[in-house]
Order: structure tokens, then C-alpha cells, then sequence
């Protein structure tokens, strides 16, 4: 955790759920509300209901410590996800990890003014839907895109690449990812730190694009590319320039 905390990811993740055996699940309890009482930190519960996830949100209520929000597994109902929320006090981030989940996901997104996004965990999302994988997957990324917006919430972020020593395929995966809505990615090794952030982070052919069309005060006009510019157009461009504001600012947002 101290690794992580020291690194180049732009939000931490201390993980309680899936990476800890189910007998060091109060262990790792502990060591996560010692790291809060110095570092701010996001906190991936067990799923609510279970004993464990229970655990977790009767230690996290009680605790002082920093805790920037929480991401919730295995989310499927709203009132759940309400009342999580309503006990910590904390931005929630449900994660769709199954085929009600998805068929919840706006439902979900819109459960409380405390949801701060919405994203998919696709391992067991695919392993619900008895699916592979890969394109099987591609209705229910667009079902979380368009839930997330159609709810005013940030673009979800992509979910976890575990092949980690490829690169080159979590390039071309995150790539793909942000032309179909996402915009960041969860990691799960500091090698893909850097990947994520420079597919992200919008390069400077598109910057030079958004700065000329958004120079502009028409209503629509065709642009020296010989494209069609009207509000939704420029709205697109205003949010890359927004992206590389951020970046400059504070760091790469992914």
C-alpha cells in the first residue's frame, strides 16, 4: 500500500475484496484503517450483505481516517448501494459485476447524490454471463457508458487489464476503451501507470483541433478540415480542453 501510495497513479484503491484470502480478511481490515489514518485513500469493500463486506462498512463508519470513497462489488440493488452511502458518508463507486447489474445500471447510477461513477468488473461479469470475453463484452461497456452519462456522471473507468507484462495489449485496449466512452483505467501494477495516462491524456493534434473549434461563436460552420462543427462538436472539444487543463493542473485525471 505504501508503494502504491508513493506512485504515479492519480487515486489509490485499497483493495479488501478479491485480493485478500477469506481468513486475512480482518488483518487486512486493520492494516487498511492504519494506512488511512495518514493517507487518503479510496477502499473496495466486500460486497454489502456478506459478513465480511459488513465488517468492513461497520469499521470504515467508525473510523477517523481519510477515506476518499468506496467502491462497491457485486452491485446490483439500489437500496443496498443507498445505504452504504448513507452509512459512510463517502462517495460510492458500484461495480456491475453481473447481468442484473448491468440490466440495474442506471438505476444504480442515479441511486444517491453520493454515486460518483459507475464501472464494470468484467472478470465476473463474464463469468456470470458465461461468456469469454472480449466482444461478448461490448453491450454491456456501451450499457455503463451511457448509464453513467445519461445519470451526469464522469465517463467509467475501464475496467482491470491483467495481463500485465502486455502493454502493447493494454495500449490497444485503452485505446479502444476511449473511443467507446471510458476514460481511465484501473491498474493492478505500476507498469500500466504510464500507459493509461498517455492514451488519456489528449495528444496534441486534438488539442490543436478542439482549441480551433472551440475559437468559434457560429452556431454551426464547416471547420478548415472541411467538417461540419455545431454544438454537440464543440461541447466534445471543450471537454478535451478541460482534460488538458486538468493535466497541466494536477496530474493526469485516468
Amino acid at each position: 500500500m505504501a508503494k502504491a501510495l508513493a506512485g504515479e497513479a492519480d487515486a489509490v484503491v485499497l483493495d479488501l475484496e478479491d485480493a485478500v484470502a477469506p481468513a486475512a480478511k480482518a488483518e487486512a481490515r486493520q492494516h487498511v484503517l492504519a494506512t488511512l489514518a495518514d493517507h487518503a485513500a479510496y477502499v473496495r469493500i466486500n460486497a454489502p450483505g456478506s459478513d465480511a463486506g459488513e465488517a468492513d462498512l461497520r469499521a470504515l463508519a467508525a473510523s477517523t481516517g481519510a477515506l476518499a470513497g468506496v467502491r462497491v462489488p457485486k452491485s446490483e440493488d439500489p437500496g443496498e448501494l443507498r445505504r452504504v452511502a448513507d452509512q459512510l458518508g463517502v462517495p460510492v463507486f458500484p461495480i456491475l459485476e453481473s447481468a442484473l447489474g448491468v440490466e440495474n445500471a442506471f438505476a444504480l447510477a442515479t441511486a444517491h447524490p453520493l454515486v460518483g461513477g459507475i464501472s464494470l468488473g468484467e472478470a465476473d461479469l463474464a463469468a456470470d454471463l458465461r461468456v469469454a470475453g472480449g466482444p461478448a463484452l461490448d453491450w454491456p461497456r456501451s450499457r455503463v457508458v451511457v448509464a453513467a452519462r445519461a445519470a451526469g456522471l464522469p465517463s467509467p473507468v475501464q475496467s482491470v487489464w491483467t495481463a500485465v507484462r502486455d502493454l502493447g495489449g493494454l495500449r490497444a485496449d485503452t485505446v479502444a476503451g476511449r473511443r467507446a466512452g471510458f476514460f481511465g483505467r484501473s491498474v493492478i501494477h505500476p507498469a500500466q501507470i504510464p500507459v493509461v495516462h498517455e492514451v488519456c491524456e489528449p495528444d496534441e493534434e486534438e488539442l490543436a483541433w478542439a482549441r480551433s473549434v472551440a475559437g468559434h461563436d457560429q452556431a454551426a460552420w464547416i471547420d478548415h478540415n472541411g467538417q461540419f462543427v455545431d454544438k454537440a462538436v464543440l461541447e466534445r472539444a471543450r471537454w478535451l480542453l478541460s482534460i488538458a487543463d486538468q493535466y497541466v493542473k494536477e496530474g493526469p485525471q485516468s
